[in-house]
């Protein structure tokens, strides 16, 4: 039998991939179990990044799968922890996740790629928001693509759903780096050994300072971070890595990380 999600774990790295041919379509099920999976990452200490991406060369996801909505799924039912994709609303998830997109991602499974922090394409990925044509709103898109890029871009794509490459996104900054797509899980891997040998306390600080920031005013969170309102700043400048940090800066030496 099938499994939607496979995922692979090398060290500190959580691989997780969306395998359902054959375009990797979510359906409530298979939501709910990205949902536990992130969850799951989120929750376990010994996981510093993971990297999210589809089975096979041709379909990152294309979102919603209609044939199960056609079947009786609600596209108002239970998602699970995370929301849609379970990344999307999953609350506090403070270590970094990479999208490494392998082909089509349009709809929520470009929403999906939109809720990872950075994002890497194979040079044939293209992209769309098509909900429009079928009469329903690319609702998280909605939120997010808005204040990612420029706002007059963001509203064409919505309104208009038109496909675009993947250097049109990398051009207007939705995507961060195309490779050659032999070249994407490899290239996924390397920045995520990047990532993993980082201070996984400052990421959880930084996540959570962007995340509280998108709503507030500057100065207001500022005021925040310099009282250690927030818990991952409190945890950090408590932390045995902050001082881990200094006394390799003064011993002119690589810093070991043990987020603690």
């Amino acid at each position: 039998m099938n499994t939607p999600i496979q995922t692979r774990r090398d060290g500190a790295i959580l691989e997780v991939t969306l395998n359902r041919p054959k375009a990797n379509a979510i359906d409530l099920q298979t939501s709910r179990i990205m949902g536990e999976t992130f969850a799951a990452f989120r929750d376990d200490p010994e996981l510093r990044v993971a990297i999210i991406t589809g089975a096979g060369d041709k379909f990152f996801c294309p979102g919603w799968d209609l044939k199960a909505a056609a079947d009786g799924d609600a596209v108002d039912g239970d998602y699970g922890v995370g929301g849609f994709g379970g990344l999307q609303e999953l609350p506090d998830l403070n270590k970094p996740v990479i999208a490494a997109v392998n082909g089509i991602a349009c709809g929520g499974g470009l929403e999906l790629a939109l809720s990872a922090d950075i994002i890497l394409a194979a040079d044939h990925a293209t992209f769309a928001l098509p909900e429009i044509r079928s009469g329903t709103v690319a609702d998280a898109a909605s939120v997010k693509l808005p204040k990612r890029i420029p706002y007059h871009i963001a509203m064409e794509l919505l309104f208009t759903g038109r496909w675009f490459d993947a250097t049109e996104a990398k051009g207007w900054g939705i995507v961060n780096h195309i490779y050659p797509a032999d070249n994407l899980m490899s290239e996924a891997w390397t920045l995520a050994e990047l990532l993993a040998s980082g201070p996984p306390l400052v990421y959880a600080a930084i996540k959570e300072i962007v995340r509280e920031a998108e709503d507030e005013k500057f100065q207001d969170t500022m005021n925040q971070i310099t009282s250690s309102s927030f818990d991952t700043v409190k945890r950090l400048y408590s932390s045995e890595d902050q001082l881990e940090g200094a006394r390799a800066f003064a011993e002119k030496r690589d810093p070991v990380w043990k987020g603690r």
